[in-house]
């Protein structure tokens, strides 16, 4: 029997949400999903992070299936790994050949130690690759991005059906995606931040790196539509080193 869509109900529906009062609340933090109904949402501070394949399709098809399995299984593992340790992380995922992580921020410094995470992802790439080298695989590239801005968060879907998710209202997840797909191509560096994570982060970053030319790690650009943004090519450099002497241990 092919299915036939109930529109009667539907309108009646459609009309109960916009009729809905649906408060919306500014706040320092976003809540945890639990606070979340499908008549309320909030308006904060959030940061995301995106880390996409570059060419994954070449990847695909270049190696095995079983060999292409491995490769996801081991960069989405150990990405979730390193970004998903933070009370401040609201969601996390996979799209497709992309990790994702959103925050909620409201400090500097909750911004810096994002930043540093990203860092060990950039770092960890490397060792991956060293490691996918050794195993005679075809190794892979990453974009990563990252934005901060303040964005309406809200619990959409169909009320009682258990599918539903935030929804991410703003600059920071979408500038986050975009930019994850500039980096690491056309001459980005691997990294691209916007550029108000970039001047939320850059004090602690100099702070903690005192008598070195920060600043010169990063080059500023700009788009039309993307404003200004900042690439660089930052290392863990303890972790780099381990890599490098050929991660004994």
């Amino acid at each position: 029997m092919m299915y036939e869509y109930d529109y009667i109900n539907g309108k009646r529906r459609v009309n109960e949400i916009l009729n809905d009062s649906n408060e919306i609340e500014a706040k320092e933090k976003v809540p945890k999903e639990n606070d979340f109904t499908f008549h309320n949402g909030y308006f904060a501070w959030v940061t995301a992070v995106f880390v996409d394949i570059r060419d994954s399709t070449s990847i695909f098809t270049e190696n095995k299936k079983t060999s292409t399995s491995k490769i996801i299984r081991a960069f989405t593992s150990e990405v979730i790994g390193i970004l998903k340790d933070d009370d401040n992380l609201r969601e996390i995922g996979i799209r497709g050949d992309c990790v994702y992580a959103i925050y909620t921020t409201s400090q500097k410094y909750e911004d810096y130690e994002i930043a540093n995470k990203v860092f060990y992802v950039n770092t960890f790439m490397k060792m991956l690759n060293k490691l996918l080298q050794n195993k005679n695989m075809k190794t892979i590239k990453v974009g990563i991005g990252v934005s901060t801005a303040q964005e309406l968060v809200v619990k959409a879907g169909r009320e009682k059906t258990g599918i539903n998710n935030l929804v991410w209202i703003g600059k920071a997840v979408t500038y986050a995606s975009k930019f994850s797909s500039l980096a690491n191509s056309n001459d980005y560096n691997n990294i691209i931040f916007s550029d108000n994570f970039y001047n939320s982060f850059i004090g602690d970053l100099k702070n903690n790196n005192k008598n070195k030319n920060v600043e010169s790690w990063f080059k500023q650009h700009r788009d039309s539509k993307l404003g200004y943004f900042y690439d660089c090519d930052i290392i863990k450099s303890e972790f780099n080193d381990w890599i490098e002497n050929g991660m004994k241990g």
